[in-house]
């Protein structure tokens, strides 16, 4: 995933770094978002705009990064922080206030946000700055209520597998009282409702939609009630 860098740093005058030979940027040895902007053997001293740091493997001219693609080691001060609203700070990729929301997200730019959904069944993981599988974020206390339907269906939570042992990763499952219906657990966590298309029941054991002499107990699904048609087309007068 590729991150909007932005361009903008802070100038301040510096009488403190020594030069090298070459007209670069340098980091500073102690604070991350600071660097030296070195021309003709004279340096300034610059900040990367609140939440970014300084990347020197960059080799672009502006150098501010993520702090996820960032190894500051030693370097662990920052500037003070300017949060606004939502955002601890004006720029990066911030988890929820909510600690119990796990799969929403903010991404702040200059201050203001946009909140993202991660894929169904991940978790946002502020380390890395993306989404992961719940048991790679080593985050606890996710609420996982949404994931439950409003006729009370959720997905199990051990794994499922095929008649190989295969695992299943959207496993499917028909409904308890509508032979059209059935589950699907998206990366076997978020459950969504699904039906076939009129003339077919769900066959659990294929796990696709079939017809319903094939499936038993659904055989007759179709004969105590005609399977609704299409609105009929109105003349223009």
């Amino acid at each position: 995933m590729k991150f909007l860098i932005l361009g903008f740093c802070l100038t301040i005058a510096s009488a403190q770094f020594i030069c090298p030979p070459k007209d670069d940027q340098y980091p500073d040895e102690i604070q991350c978002d600071k660097f030296y902007e070195c021309k003709d053997g004279q340096a300034k001293t610059k900040l990367c705009p609140d939440g970014l740091v300084f990347n020197p493997e960059i080799r672009k001219r502006n150098k501010c990064d993520q702090p996820f693609n960032v190894d500051c080691g030693d370097r662990t001060e920052l500037q003070p922080p300017q949060p606004k609203g939502v955002c601890p700070r004006q720029n990066g990729f911030f988890a929820h206030e909510n600690p119990k929301i796990c799969n929403r997200f903010y991404n702040c730019i200059h201050g203001e946000h946009i909140e993202v959904t991660c894929t169904a069944g991940l978790y946002f993981d502020e380390y890395s700055g993306i989404c992961v599988w719940p048991e790679s974020s080593e985050r606890t206390g996710c609420d996982v209520s949404n994931n439950q339907l409003t006729d009370g269906f959720s997905c199990p939570t051990e794994s499922q597998k095929d008649n190989n042992g295969n695992l299943v990763i959207h496993p499917k499952f028909a409904h308890p009282s509508d032979c059209q219906k059935f589950y699907v657990c998206l990366n076997g966590i978020e459950a969504r409702e699904l039906g076939c298309q009129v003339g077919e029941v769900y066959n659990e054991e294929l796990q696709k939609c079939d017809a319903p002499e094939n499936v038993q107990g659904c055989e007759d699904w179709y004969m105590s009630e005609p399977p609704p048609s299409p609105p009929k087309a109105t003349k223009k007068s």
